[in-house]
Order: C-alpha cells, then sequence, then structure tokens
C-alpha cells in the first residue's frame, strides 16, 4: 500500500493504448476485406422469446468463439424463465452449469409476467437477495447480497460498474433490460470491484435481426400512469445496420401523500456488423426522474410496535412539506461494445463508456425521534443536496481458445480503467443555525420552508482504478472443469475541501491482489458439483467524520454447491453453501448518522437454494431459500458478537404462472406468487427486534392474437410492514398494495 498524493500517468497511457489497439483491429478488418480475403464467421444466434419486447433474432457477436445456431445468446433473450448461458461470471460465453459460481438470471418474460418496474421489484424472489431495505424508496433501488451492500458498489450495466457513492444514485429502468444476472459471492478477479456478497449485472436490450414493433400502456395505484414502446430490426438491405430504440414514461403518485414517482426513459442503439467476425454496438439512454424522499426515518415506536400513546404512524405521512420534499434526477449513458475474432483462436473486445448524473434533493428528514412526552409529534431536520457524476470507464479483453496436447484452454486477459468524478454539496438547518418545527402524526400540519440550509459538506471526490487481470478456464476432461484466476488493481482516491478551502483535503493510493480458484464436475445427467475460493477488494470513496479516506474494503469466501440441470427437463437447481469474511465494514457513524465509519470486521455463513422452472408449455415457476447467519467479529465493543441492523438473514418465496395452451380459454393465464422475509435487529445491541412477515402478490393476464391483457397485484392484502430499521429512530415502512392494469400490442 502507498500512500501519497502523486497521480501516474500509466492509467492514461495504458488506456490510450487500448483504443489504438481497436482503431488498428478496426484498420485491418478493413483492409483484409479490401483485399479480398475471407474471414472468420461467427454464426448469428437466434433464440425464440415470449417476452415484451423481445422478438427472435437479438444481433450477436460470437461473444468468445463460434457459436451455433439455436444456442442461447448470453446477452438476449431467454426462452421462457430458464436462461442457459452468461457472461457475467466469467466474461466468457460459459453455459450455467458449468459456472463454479451460484449465479441466477432474470429475464424480460419474467420482469413482464411480474410486471416489475424496479430493480427492487425484479430481485424479490432471488436466493440471497434481499430488495426493499429501507422500504417504499422511490429514489434508489437498494439491495443486499447474502447480507452485504450491494447498492453501492455492486451494481453494474452491461458489465461495467455504476458507481451509487452518496446521494450520486444511478437508477436502473427495468424497460430497458434485456435480462438481470444476479452473481453471488466475491467478482473482484474480473471485476476490480464489487461486495464479497455479490453483484448484479444488468443487460441492455440491443438491435435485433428480426423487425418488429412493441407498445404498452397502463396504470393503477396511487394515481400511477405509464406508457412503453420498442422497436428495432435492419437497418439496410445488406443485413451490415441494426437498430433499436426502446423508451418508457410513467407519471403519479406514491403511497406517501404528496409524493410524486416520474421518470422518462430513452435507449437508442445501434448494431453494426461488416463481416461475421466483427461487431461494434452502441448502447445510449438518457433518463430523468422526479421523485420525493418516501423511504421516511420514522422511530421504532410507533412504526414496529405501538408508541406511549397506543398509536402508529400512517405510512403515508409526508415528513418534508410536499412543497419542497423534492428529489430530481438527470442521467445519461453512451458507450459501445466492440469485437473482433481474428481467428478461431483469438478474439479481442473492448466494452467502453461515459456515464453522467446530476440530482438534487431537499427535504425535512425525521432520524430525531419524538419531540414531546406523549409521542405525538415527529422532529425534524431539513436536509439539502446537490451531487453531480462523471463516469468513464474502458474494459479491454482478448481470449484465446485452444488445446495444449492434454486440456483445452479458454484464456481471458484483460485491462480495465475507470474514472469517477464526483461533485458533492450537502448542508442542513444545522449549519444555518434555524430549526425546523416539528410536524403532529395526528394532524399534519405544512408551511413553507423556514430557512435554507448552509453546507457542512462541499467536496471534490476523484477517484481512478486501474487493474490487469487474467483467467483460465480449463477443461481437464470433458467433465471436469477448473477455474483459475488473478488480478492486481491499483487505485486513487483524491478528496478536495471546498468547503474549507482545500484545507481538509485528503488522499490515497491503494493496490490490491485478489484471485479465485474454482472446480466444476459436470455429470451427463445433469448434475453438477462444484466448490471455489475467492477474495475481494473494493476501494472506497470520500471520506469519514474525521475527513480522512477510507481504506479498501477486502474480503474472502469459500463457497460449495451442486446445480442440477436435466438435460430437456425444462428447471434448472442451484444449491450453495457459503463462508464470507468482509474486513473494513463501513457502518453509520453512531456520533452522527450523516457520515460512515470503518467499525470492523463482519463474517456471513450461510446456504442458499434456487429453483427455476418452465415446467410444461405454459407453466413456469421461481422457489428459494436463503438462511445465513451474519456476526460482527471485529469492532467496538457494544457491536463485538452482534447482528448488523438493516438485515434479515432468512427469506423464501415461491411464485408460480400458467396460460392456457389449448381450448376455449387458450391464452389465459394466472398466477402469484409469496414471499416470506425473517426477522432483523433495529440496534446494534440486538435488543430491539423488527418482526418477520408473509407477502401475497398475483396476476391473470389474457393473450389473443398480437393483443395482452394484464392485472398485477403485489402485496394484494395490504399488509403494514416494516421493511428493516436502522436505528431506534430510523424505520422504514415497506410497499403497500400495488395494483397495475397494462394493455400491450405487438408486431
Amino acid at each position: 500500500m502507498r500512500v501519497g498524493r502523486t497521480r501516474t500517468e500509466a492509467p492514461r497511457t495504458l488506456v490510450l493504448a487500448g483504443a489504438s489497439l481497436v482503431a488498428l483491429t478496426a484498420a485491418l478488418t478493413a483492409a483484409h476485406a479490401q483485399q479480398g480475403g475471407s474471414s472468420v464467421r461467427l454464426d448469428e444466434i437466434s433464440v425464440e422469446a415470449q417476452g415484451a419486447g423481445m422478438p427472435a433474432g437479438t444481433v450477436t457477436s460470437g461473444t468468445g468463439g463460434a457459436a451455433a445456431r439455436g444456442v442461447e445468446d448470453p446477452k438476449g433473450p431467454i426462452a421462457g424463465y430458464v436462461a442457459t448461458r452468461t457472461t457475467t461470471a466469467t466474461k466468457t460465453n460459459t453455459p450455467l452449469i458449468e459456472t463454479p459460481q451460484s449465479i441466477t438470471v432474470i429475464g424480460q418474460q419474467q420482469i413482464r409476467d411480474q410486471n416489475a418496474q424496479t430493480l427492487t421489484q425484479a430481485t424479490q424472489y432471488v436466493a440471497g437477495a434481499y430488495a426493499g431495505t429501507f422500504g417504499a424508496d422511490t429514489r434508489i433501488d437498494y439491495l443486499t447480497l447474502r447480507g452485504f451492500v450491494v447498492s453501492d458498489y455492486g451494481i453494474y450495466r452491461d458489465g461495467l460498474q455504476l458507481l451509487n457513492y452518496g446521494f450520486g444514485y444511478f437508477k436502473v429502468d427495468t424497460f430497458g433490460l434485456e435480462r438481470i444476472e444476479i452473481l453471488r459471492g466475491p467478482a473482484s478477479v474480473l471485476f476490480g470491484a464489487g461486495s464479497p456478497g455479490g453483484i448484479v449485472n444488468t443487460v441492455s436490450k440491443r438491435p435485433t435481426e428480426t423487425p418488429f414493433g412493441y407498445v404498452e400502456v397502463g396504470g393503477g395505484s396511487f394515481g400511477q400512469k405509464y406508457g412503453a414502446f420498442d422497436i428495432g430490426g435492419p437497418a439496410d438491405k445488406e443485413g451490415h445496420w441494426f437498430y433499436r430504440l426502446t423508451g418508457y414514461g410513467r407519471n403519479g403518485g406514491t403511497q406517501v401523500d404528496g409524493a410524486p414517482d416520474d421518470s422518462y426513459y430513452i435507449a437508442p442503439a445501434i448494431t453494426y456488423k461488416p463481416d461475421g467476425a466483427t461487431h461494434f454496438t452502441l448502447l445510449s439512454s438518457f433518463q430523468h426522474d422526479n421523485t420525493a424522499v418516501t423511504s421516511n426515518f420514522l422511530p421504532y415506536l410507533g412504526t414496529v410496535r405501538p408508541n406511549l400513546s397506543g398509536l402508529r404512524i400512517p405510512r403515508s405521512l409526508n415528513l418534508g412539506d410536499a412543497g419542497f420534499n423534492t428529489f430530481t434526477r438527470d442521467q445519461a449513458f453512451v458507450g459501445y461494445e466492440f469485437e473482433h475474432a481474428f481467428d478461431n483462436t483469438f478474439t479481442f473486445r473492448q466494452n467502453l463508456r461515459y456515464g453522467f448524473n446530476q440530482s438534487a434533493q431537499n427535504a425535512d428528514i425525521g432520524q430525531l425521534g419524538y419531540s414531546d412526552a406523549a409521542q405525538t409529534r415527529l422532529a425534524r431536520y431539513q436536509f439539502l443536496t446537490s451531487t453531480k457524476v462523471n463516469l468513464f470507464q474502458v474494459d479491454n479483453q482478448l481470449e484465446a481458445r485452444f488445446s495444449d496436447g492434454y486440456f483445452r484452454h479458454d484464456v481471458l486477459l484483460g485491462l480495465d480503467y475507470k474514472n469517477y468524478q464526483l461533485h458533492d454539496n450537502q448542508g442542513t438547518n444545522f449549519a444555518a443555525g434555524y430549526t425546523v418545527p416539528d410536524l403532529s402524526i395526528l394532524n399534519p400540519a405544512y408551511g413553507p420552508a423556514t430557512g435554507r440550509p448552509l453546507p457542512y459538506l462541499v467536496n471534490a471526490d476523484s477517484f481512478t482504478q486501474l487493474g490487469v487481470y487474467l483467467q483460465d478456464q480449463i477443461k481437464i476432461s470433458d467433465h471436469l472443469t477448473l477455474v483459475l484466476g488473478g488480478r492486481q488493481d491499483f487505485a486513487d482516491d483524491r478528496v478536495v475541501d471546498k468547503l474549507n478551502n482545500g484545507t481538509g483535503s485528503n488522499g490515497r493510493s491503494d493496490s490490491g491482489t485478489t484471485y479465485r480458484t474454482a472446480l466444476i464436475y459436470n455429470f451427463d445427467n445433469g448434475l453438477a458439483p462444484y466448490v471455489s475460493y475467492s477474495t475481494s477488494f473494493q476501494p472506497l470513496i470520500g471520506t469519514g467524520i474525521d475527513n480522512q479516506t477510507f481504506k479498501p474494503e477486502t474480503g474472502t469466501q469459500v463457497e460449495g454447491g451442486v446445480k442440477f440441470e436435466p438435460p430437456g427437463q425444462g428447471y434448472f437447481l442451484t444449491l450453495a453453501g457459503f463462508d464470507i469474511h468482509r474486513k473494513n465494514v463501513l457502518t453509520a457513524n453512531p456520533a452522527n448518522v450523516l457520515f460512515q465509519a470503518q467499525l470492523g470486521e463482519v463474517r456471513s455463513t450461510g446456504f442458499e437454494a434456487q429453483l427455476v422452472a418452465s415446467l410444461t408449455d405454459g407453466l413456469n415457476a421461481i422457489a428459494s431459500y436463503t438462511i445465513y447467519g451474519l456476526t460482527n467479529e471485529r469492532g467496538t465493543a457494544d457491536i463485538l458478537g452482534k447482528v448488523p441492523v438493516n438485515i434479515p438473514e432468512n427469506f423464501a418465496s415461491l411464485f408460480l404462472d400458467y396460460t392456457i395452451q389449448t381450448g376455449d380459454w387458450r391464452g389465459f393465464g394466472f398466477g402469484g406468487g409469496v414471499r416470506y422475509v425473517g426477522r432483523s435487529f433495529a440496534d446494534t445491541a440486538n435488543t430491539l427486534r423488527v418482526p418477520d412477515y408473509v407477502l401475497f402478490d398475483a396476476q391473470v393476464h389474457y393473450e389473443w392474437d398480437r393483443w395482452r391483457l394484464a392485472v398485477n397485484a403485489s402485496n394484494i392484502a395490504d399488509k403494514r410492514f416494516v421493511s428493516s430499521c436502522q436505528s431506534s429512530a430510523s424505520c422504514f415502512y415497506g410497499d403497500a398494495r400495488r395494483v397495475l392494469a397494462s394493455l400491450s400490442y405487438k408486431w
């Protein structure tokens, strides 16, 4: 580890080298074509799918070698619910049954059947995942995997990281996704970042070979209305250019009075395929969100339990004055995926993207408890933030598939780089020297803001990371595969304290080495036991209350399990046991909730089971079960040996959907799901418990010709529950009943 202020020029040089390599590849390809030379033909992949806006014939590249027609594209549609291939776990086109790590893939049909409009809603039936930790929060999708937060450093889009630090949240629109891949366990060897609990990689919709169109309108609870469209296909007669345009817009309210949830999204994409060996796809998206703070920070007494007056705080209570409980965000992504196969052995890929995010929040917040002895009035403070994020990333990959005479190898050599720039301005009424009126939970009275917050933090954060990685998937025999991987990272974090004219500026440079070794054996009957050991490395952005930058988080995991995918049976079962140690863990600072602190080491040991099935024509099913134990193994005396707050350690779910295939009722479908979430703790001493809860979901739908009508309901019994508590003064109501009707047409 090296601490200093000098920046290295190596990252810029290596990135330029990667860009130059792409330019050289393009030039060689063009020259080769002009000379009439033959090129390697990567057969195009065609998959039949029934998902909304998901036609057959997504334009694909080989993604790691020649692919046969009829094999699933790992970035394309899924036939039914059961995916068979992925690139997330290994960055190569690998069957799920040959991947020695626990992973769940959600396709567009499942997203449509559940009408999941957020990443939180789409992952509620995934083993190991707890979605919606902070309840009905419309600003961000908050997820944990195996007991560890992944919303900050563990969300990815098309294999490139979405950094969510402070209040610079990126938001993912599910209508723009082809699939969602949840990889459990450390992934730092390939990605250089992420929680040891895992990562969530969202895969964008891409242009298709087959022309198509899709439109959908809908609406329901809290006055929500939405419309969406998805069109694409070839753009020329020669079959070299393809396009896709996806759009989505909604407006309306939320379960919190006066809090809007408006969002507008547009995503143009273009693919160019000059021949079977070269593939270039431009991916872009633009999004605007207008909402509010809906995850009210409420006291334990009055939510989980009745307060001293025997009352519970209404879920619909808006803690912020309606005129200035606001959160707005504008974000944009522009990037590309390039691939060129030199021959049957070597393939080069480069994925590059620039992301921009600008957000602002102004709201009255809870977290202060009651202001009167009868516990009928809530104390509040005003919080204002303005954030701007610029994020540049590039990932260069060279893949080689060959045999050394004894074993078959799939070797991946990579060089990636990211540059994250954050302008972070946060202020409160405390800094401005005025108080915010408390709020009655019986007769809430609102008025204009009593003042404007002054900043207590104005920082310019600069974070860069350069990583070199190497992986070899070794086929020792037709049944036994050994995966070896290693990576070296170089990270630099600088924070300029602009509020104090730079006097509190700080920074550090860190390096980290991670590795993975895994073994999987594939029996002919579809049984595949596996074992793996992996490590993680996550440099942390920002500073604590002392204005000091944080040490990187590190972790280790041992995982063993078995996968079962009997040929032709239409289901996939994964069982996994794991033991994770995570060091330098960030948690809320007990001295000031506006800051974080590194208080020790947490261990997570547990078991997961996930079943995904398309059992017969028209019947799809998902089932999951998770149990683990979380323990603070190092830290201050008050948390040592205790379970961290916010996180349940036991949950299970089951979801079914059936569509009648013949007879007079052909096209009519129905289904539903049940979700169980176990108890969690509301205080570090583990004396306050948040009880477990069970929720029920249901849906009916009817398809005829090219039309589809559907009604979806989540938490159909409208059960009032607390999703978690961060402390005795910060608890969060979960989602109320949500009913949405939709009508769609495709051509």
